[in-house]
């Protein structure tokens, strides 16, 4: 990818990595099997045992430089990683270069980092996050609420009436407002936003439709589809895609 590999990363002071188009980011990390979801690089090992995924995650967090950048889920069978410059709150060539990193540090144990499988298929579905996205009239007035009753708190540096809330641990799905102009008392008023690999959104979206479901709206895609289930409760499958 022209750019990002010519700025001499190494030598960059740590808070001042280049902040990444979505474009660059995904082009940079897609051939090593991972992927750019809702602003973060993920991927995941399947690794068969709980003993090898904690080895695997032990390894991935002793990278040179990893620390403010990557967070590790550690499961029965897999390791599920995840990359983003915490002082940024975005993707920096800091993430890409430690997204190679630990690809080969996985490499050397014989494994794979991956994006996982499609929808439905036999090895589960990919990487994703999801969201809570919240109709309101006046965010102000339910905002504490929300965040009182999750126990959640403010993403750095965003506080404000219709800014989103999310977990401090970063287990839950965080949860953002959309502004509502008038009420709408005969339509759902909370729907989730499943944020999935640019590859992965047509797969799941068949998935979705032969299970039953129907295509409300895809005049925003690839940034988003709006879908909902045979009562039309909705949710929206999104990508990286569309949105610069």
């Amino acid at each position: 990818m022209p750019g990002w590999h010519d700025r001499g990363m190494q030598e960059q002071p740590r808070g001042q990595y280049r902040k990444l188009s979505r474009q660059e980011a995904s082009d940079a990390v897609t051939g090593l099997g991972w992927r750019l979801v809702l602003g973060e690089l993920r991927t995941e090992v399947q690794t068969g045992s709980l003993p090898l995924a904690a080895d695997v995650a032990a390894r991935a967090a002793t990278v040179p430089g990893a620390d403010g950048h990557l967070r590790l889920d550690v499961r029965a069978d897999r390791v599920i990683a995840s990359l983003q410059t915490a002082t940024e709150g975005w993707v920096t060539e800091r993430d890409v270069e430690l997204a190679r990193k630990i690809s080969t540090v996985v490499d050397e144990l014989r494994l794979t980092t991956d994006s996982g499988g499609e929808a439905g298929g036999d090895r589960g579905r990919s990487v994703q996050v999801i969201e809570i996205g919240i109709d309101a009239l006046d965010a102000a007035a339910i905002r504490p609420f929300w965040r009182a009753v999750l126990g959640y708190g403010d993403e750095p540096g965003r506080s404000g009436p219709w800014d989103g809330l999310i977990d401090p641990l970063g287990q839950g799905p965080a949860v953002w407002f959309q502004r509502m102009d008038a009420p709408r008392p005969q339509r759902n008023r909370i729907h989730l936003d499943v944020s999935v690999p640019h590859d992965e959104a047509e797969p799941r979206i068949r998935a979705a439709l032969a299970a039953g479901g129907r295509l409300i709206n895809d005049a925003e895609a690839p940034a988003f589809w709006v879908l909902a289930d045979a009562e039309g409760n909705e949710a929206c499958v999104t990508t990286w895609q569309g949105r610069d």
